[in-house]
Parts: C-alpha cells; sequence; structure tokens
C-alpha cells in the first residue's frame, strides 16, 4: 500500500536517490543545490556494501528492495547514484516501475557521446568496467568513439579514509593517470561517485579539464527531464534519510559529500 500524501499534486512526490553507502551524496549533494525546492529522499544500503564485490543477480536483487521501498514512499522519480547498480541492474528493473528511473551511467552517456569526442577514457570500479557499460552506452550514440576503460581498485578508499597525502595513494593515482595518458583520450570520466573527490592528486599528472565530473551533467539531465515531463516541485525542499544498517556509521561518513543533519532511519529490506 502506497503512503502518498501526494494525490492531488503529483509534482510534489519526492525523487528518492540510492547508493551502496555515501558515495551517492555527491549526487545528491549537487541535485539540492541545483533543485533545491524537491522533496528528497536518500537510502544507504549499508547492509550490503560494498557492491562491487557483488554477483549481478545480488545487485538485481538489491535494487528491487530498494525501488519498493521508494513505490512505498510514492516517489515520482529515482536516481540511481551508483555506478555499479546503473551497470549491473538497471536494464532488468527499468521497466519494472512506474516512475522515472535515472541510471547515472546511461544518463550521462547519452550526454558525453553528443560532445562528438574522438577518444573518451573511463576511471570506474572493476564491476563497472566488467560491464562494458560506458563503452556499449558511449558507442550506441557514438559509434566511432574510441573507449577505454580502466578500474581503479584503491580509490574509493582513499577517498573514505581520507588518505590523500599518503605516498601509495599518490603512487596509485599517478600510475592509474599515466596509464589512461597512454591511450590519449580527448576526456576522461570519473566514473565513481567518489572519483571526483580525488581532483586534487589527479590534477598534479593531467589537466584539470580532461576529467568529466558525470554528476554535473547528470543533475542537469535529471533537472531538464523532471522539467519536460511538467514534475518539477516548486514548493518542497525536505529532505530524509534511510539506511539497512549502521545509521551512525552512514552519519559520520557522509559529511565527506554532505551534511546530514539527523540521524538516518533505519529500515529493513526484504532480502
Amino acid at each position: 500500500m502506497s503512503t502518498s500524501n501526494h494525490n492531488n499534486n503529483p509534482n510534489s512526490r519526492p525523487v528518492g536517490f540510492f547508493d551502496s553507502g555515501v558515495g551517492g551524496l555527491s549526487v545528491y549533494a549537487r541535485f539540492k543545490q541545483t533543485i533545491p525546492q524537491e522533496d528528497t529522499l536518500y537510502f544507504g544500503d549499508l547492509a550490503n556494501m560494498p557492491y562491487g564485490n557483488k554477483t549481478q543477480g545480488e545487485l538485481i536483487s538489491f535494487a528491487r528492495d530498494i525501488l519498493d521501498f521508494f513505490k512505498e514512499k510514492d516517489v515520482k522519480a529515482v536516481v540511481i547514484a551508483c555506478n555499479t547498480s546503473s551497470a549491473q541492474a538497471y536494464d532488468f528493473v527499468k521497466n519494472d516501475y512506474e516512475f522515472k528511473i535515472y541510471p547515472i551511467i546511461q544518463s550521462c552517456a547519452r550526454v558525453i557521446a553528443s560532445y562528438n569526442y574522438k577518444s573518451i577514457g573511463v576511471f570506474a570500479t572493476e564491476a563497472t568496467v566488467k560491464s562494458g557499460v560506458y563503452t556499449r552506452e558511449l558507442k550506441k550514440y557514438n559509434p566511432t568513439v574510441s573507449v577505454h576503460e580502466i578500474s581503479c581498485p584503491n580509490w574509493v578508499p582513499i577517498v573514505e579514509n581520507n588518505k590523500y597525502t599518503e605516498k601509495s595513494a599518490i603512487e596509485d593515482v599517478k600510475n592509474q593517470v599515466d596509464k589512461m595518458l597512454e591511450f590519449s583520450p580527448d576526456r576522461v570520466i570519473l566514473g565513481c561517485t567518489h572519483y571526483p573527490y580525488l581532483m586534487s592528486l589527479l590534477k598534479e599528472f593531467a589537466p584539470e579539464e580532461l576529467f568529466i565530473d558525470p554528476a554535473a551533467i547528470f543533475v542537469d539531465y535529471i533537472k531538464s527531464d523532471l522539467g519536460k515531463s511538467g514534475l518539477l516541485n516548486q514548493n518542497g525542499g525536505s529532505e530524509d534519510f534511510f539506511v539497512s544498517a549502521n545509521p551512525e556509521s552512514f552519519k559520520a561518513h557522509a559529511k565527506i559529500f554532505y551534511q546530514v543533519k539527523k540521524l538516518p532511519f533505519c529500515v529493513k529490506l526484504s532480502s
């Protein structure tokens, strides 16, 4: 049964966001900055994190549980603010819900492909790279583009544990950037929500303008699409946070990306 209180004004329904943890807050923060009048819900699936080492079947199951939760909350749209879920689960759930679903990879690839770059690099998690979704989606809209994807398994811990000044972290970032530069890309997509927070290191080894933060493109795309669909809210701005485990940990780590003022609600999902 839906918990709808928005029957008289469908525009006032909230927008849901989800990720395995706090990384999706990088997208969420930009959304709140760009469209502050929207009511929002954020779900961090800490019980199942990290997503990068899960099977596709598990990731699809997690996505369905969270989307079912948002359905109960009567959302008008859900933002998959997680590259791994966009890569592994979106295609299997996209037609099963009446609300809009915005996956970060597919949405951004469509826009980036329109820029007609000849070569694009992608830094991403191992799960995202293995899926090949960035290459597939970019080539769908620009068949001649050359795409080179590199997985960076150590980058999320660098951000979450504030290891920016450690020698091993600096060397790892340099090595990955050097490998990417051998490909001579026109632009490099930072294909994980944590990676833009490495810009202070990345720009030491390559021009800052080389790198694309998908969050900016993604939020502009969502705002435009909600506007075209007549779904923008003019009078909201509330926010609530939910987790599947460890609300204290979520609130503590969230400050890297966004100031979560109150402890998230802890919600047990079906699986």
